[in-house]
């Protein structure tokens, strides 16, 4: 490694040779002020683009003033950032940017969160010297994931280079010239025609409100203060580590209990727990994997809980479509359960039955509103919202969060073991399947429940488990561009594994698309995941065949893992899309 020497504010520093002035700046806790710059998670995949010029700074022999996110050191560089000239041009950037942008900031979905606001802030701009045409277009809320303002883009580039770059599902990219280019999908077709896989990851890093969440907020006070509806609620695993950050928590911070309660304050009849669903899962996976181990059925199976990698697999790899499993996903399951099952228990008519989801994950919403979950006309899942959005709802209605106490979920769907709470980390789905699966082969009793080999940041994981005189071969992926090598492999025969998990978001359902903004911050990522795994420490019960209240649904209602009936509620299929 070469390293360089470099003054910056009169500050000396030796960095490696290749570093930018903005990396160094920032190893000397110098800020420089930035807009389309994007460094994912610790990695190096920067927005080259340096298309805003907020960060510029002067260099010491160069006329122009130097984009820092873009421009690399040299040994002996001596730089300036902070000097009139450089402050000048980023306050001059930034009224431009302001000059075509919309003015509705106390409205705006981004509001407080907004980068553009934010950085008008720092630089003291108060008012905009230029005048002129304002370019406006038709908002695109086709989906039921996602809303595209492009009046409020600013050009930066970050959700191409997230969409194309890091996912690889290339639905957004720049579209014309001059004052007429945006970032939109081929055509400008809305977002519901493209291959968008709706992970949310471009509404993530977003610096403004061009890019945000349907939002749900609306349908649920009303479901809540319609007095003919029965209306219930599930949490996903992952929102219990990071609500918190909302209400000024570290991250990491488990406000299980707190859930709980604040649900039952905003008005829900009973509050339920997504885990209970993933036992579920569990139960319905481990089989399916253990009859084409036995039976020579197609192998590897794929976990199929996440809905954005499960639309990006029927896009990019639909000659592959009989490798996943059959099995909803816990949120889907939960909804067909509850639908039936709790519906008969409660006596109450499908139809005046309301689910809500709270999900770390934009691709929920998506995944609710396909047809094929439902019967008769009536979806399983009524109405998802993030947890940004449950966030927003407990400031609305004044709840003072970090004060509450802690509550139990309700019975009979609030019951879950520590090996379905891990389904909100990457390579949870597939380490809680191996407990199972593992005992199920054996009929010996797992001691050590801990497939630590499965987990942790890495973009792809591999790990061999020896279940009787088998070697299982296992493979872990998060983000789509990470799963997309590790199919690619598979398809080319290059890779032989038994079993697969694939999560699209970056670490999981911990950086899901609806989760507190990061941006970028893989400490953050980490410390949800450890609180993921804490709470499954802390569980009496850690394998999802345990858990009494499944046990007690088969019994009484499904019969057996993989069923006729289990089969008709709990399994679905996946179509060939168009890969654009």
């Amino acid at each position: 490694m070469s390293l360089v020497t470099v003054t910056i504010n009169n500050k000396t520093i030796q960095v490696e040779e290749g570093s930018t002035i903005l990396e160094a700046a920032a190893l000397l806790n110098i800020k420089i002020p930035t807009l389309c710059h994007l460094n994912l998670h610790g990695t190096k995949m920067v927005n080259q683009t340096a298309s805003c010029r907020v960060c510029v700074v002067e260099v010491q022999g160069r006329r122009n003033l130097a984009p820092s996110c873009a421009t690399p050191v040299f040994d002996g560089m001596v730089v300036k950032t902070d000097t009139v000239r450089a402050i000048r041009a980023r306050r001059t950037v930034v009224e431009l940017l302001l000059s075509d942008h919309p003015k509705d900031c106390l409205i705006c979905e981004k509001n407080t969160d907004c980068e553009l606001q934010q950085l008008a802030a720092d630089l003291g701009v108060r008012e905009i010297p230029f005048k002129g045409e304002i370019s406006t277009y038709e908002k695109d809320d086709s989906s039921s994931s996602i809303v595209r303002d492009l009046d409020k883009c600013i050009l930066c580039r970050r959700c191409e280079t997230m969409c194309n770059k890091v996912q690889t599902v290339n639905a957004l990219s720049g579209v014309d010239r001059g004052f007429r280019t945006v970032v939109a999908p081929a055509f400008s077709l809305p977002m519901n025609e493209t291959s968008c896989t709706f992970c949310g990851q471009c509404v993530a890093v977003c610096p403004t409100g061009a890019l945000t969440e349907v939002n749900n907020v609306r349908k649920v006070w009303r479901a809540l203060n319609d007095e003919k509806k029965y209306v219930i609620v599930q949490t996903a695993p992952a929102v219990r580590a990071a609500l918190g950050e909302e209400f000024g928590l570290e991250p990491g911070t488990l406000v299980t209990g707190k859930l709980v309660t604040a649900l039952k304050n905003l008005g829900f009849d009973k509050v339920f727990d997504t885990d209970f669903a993933a036992d579920l899962t569990i139960m319905e996976e481990a089989t399916e994997f253990i009859d084409r181990l036995q039976n020579g059925g197609r192998l590897p199976i794929l976990t199929s809980c996440c809905p954005g990698w499960v639309k990006f697999f029927e896009h990019q790899f639909s000659d592959m479509l009989d490798i996943p499993s059959t099995c909803k996903s816990p949120q889907e399951m939960f909804g067909a359960v509850a639908k039936t099952y709790l519906a008969q228990k409660l006596n109450i008519d499908p139809k005046n039955l309301i689910v809500v989801s709270v999900m770390p994950c934009l691709a929920k919403k998506y995944e609710a509103a396909r047809p094929e979950f439902g019967r008769n006309g009536v979806q399983d899942v009524d109405i998802v919202i993030s947890t940004r959005e449950l966030a927003k709802m407990l400031k609305e209605a004044g709840l003072d969060f970090n004060s509450l106490e802690d509550s139990d979920f309700d019975q009979p769907l609030g019951e879950s073991t520590g090996a379905s709470v891990i389904f909100g980390a990457t390579g949870g789905v597939l380490e809680a399947a191996l407990r199972t699966a593992y005992e199920w082969l054996t009929e010996e009793t797992l001691e050590n429940v801990d497939f630590n080999a499965v987990r942790g940041m890495e973009g792809i994981r591999e790990a061999t488990v020896k279940i009787n005189d088998m070697d299982v071969n296992v493979a872990v992926a998060h983000g789509l561009g990470n799963a997309r090598k590790l199919l690619e492999s598979i398809r080319e025969g290059k890779a032989n594994y038994h079993a697969i998990e694939i999560m699209a978001c970056p670490g999981g359902c911990i950086g899901g698309g609806g989760q507190p903004y990061i941006k970028g911050d893989t400490d953050i990522l980490k410390a949800r995941s450890k609180a993921i795994y804490a709470e499954d420490e802390g569980k009496a019960l850690r394998k999802s065949h345990e858990n009494p209240a499944i046990k007690k649904l088969y019994e009484e209602f499904l019969g057996k893992p993989n069923g006729e009936k289990s089969h008709e509620l709990l399994h679905t299929h996946y179509k060939k899309r168009q890969k654009m």
